[in-house]
Formats: C-alpha cells, sequence, structure tokens
C-alpha cells in the first residue's frame, strides 16, 4: 500500500478485518460497517480484478460483472502498475481451494 494513505484510522480499519475469524463475522461487520452499494462495488472490483488476471476481455466482463468500461480500466491499471494486493490474494484463494479439494 502508498504510504501516503497510511494513518491510524486505516491501521485500525485493517486490525478489525484481520481480527474476522470467519464468512459469518464478515458479512456481519461489513454489513455494518458499509452500505450495500458499497459492497457491490468493492466486491465487482475484486470480481473484475479476477476475470482480468484470467486474460478475460473486457466485452466479457462488462457482460458477467455490470462494470463500467472505465472500472475495468481503473481496476487494470491497479493490476499493471500496484502493490500486487490482489495477486497475493488471488494466490491465497487458490491454495484455500486446492487444500479444500485434497
Amino acid at each position: 500500500m502508498s504510504r501516503k494513505l497510511q494513518d491510524d484510522n486505516l491501521d485500525y480499519l485493517f486490525k478489525a478485518v484481520l481480527s474476522l475469524q470467519n464468512t459469518e463475522e464478515c458479512y456481519d461487520f461489513f454489513e455494518d460497517l458499509c452500505t450495500i452499494q458499497e459492497l457491490k462495488a468493492i466486491s465487482q472490483r475484486l470480481v473484475v480484478a479476477k476475470m482480468l488476471s484470467e486474460k478475460c476481455v473486457y466485452t466479457d466482463i462488462v457482460n458477467a460483472t455490470g462494470a463500467s468500461t472505465a472500472t475495468i480500466s481503473r481496476v487494470n491499471r491497479s493490476l499493471q502498475y500496484g502493490c500486487d494486493g490482489y495477486d497475493k490474494i488471488f494466490e491465497r484463494i487458490r491454495e484455500q481451494e486446492e487444500n479444500e479439494q485434497l
């Protein structure tokens, strides 16, 4: 993360997120924290990033997610020039899913 964004409030938010222990706690916390629209926007960006990382084209992403091309472009810039946060998460999710299949 860019250190320009770092502050005590974000540190506290991230500590709170890291303290969540399961999906149900995530639902409870994020439903209290965010509006439905905010959650949908965040989850949409994550799905867009996953599809971009799987080399899907913009038209397929628009059709599957309803995201605007501006949102897709913004997420794509993060994938190309960001802090690799999406890639870290996708790798961890893949590992978890592989372990669950064993």
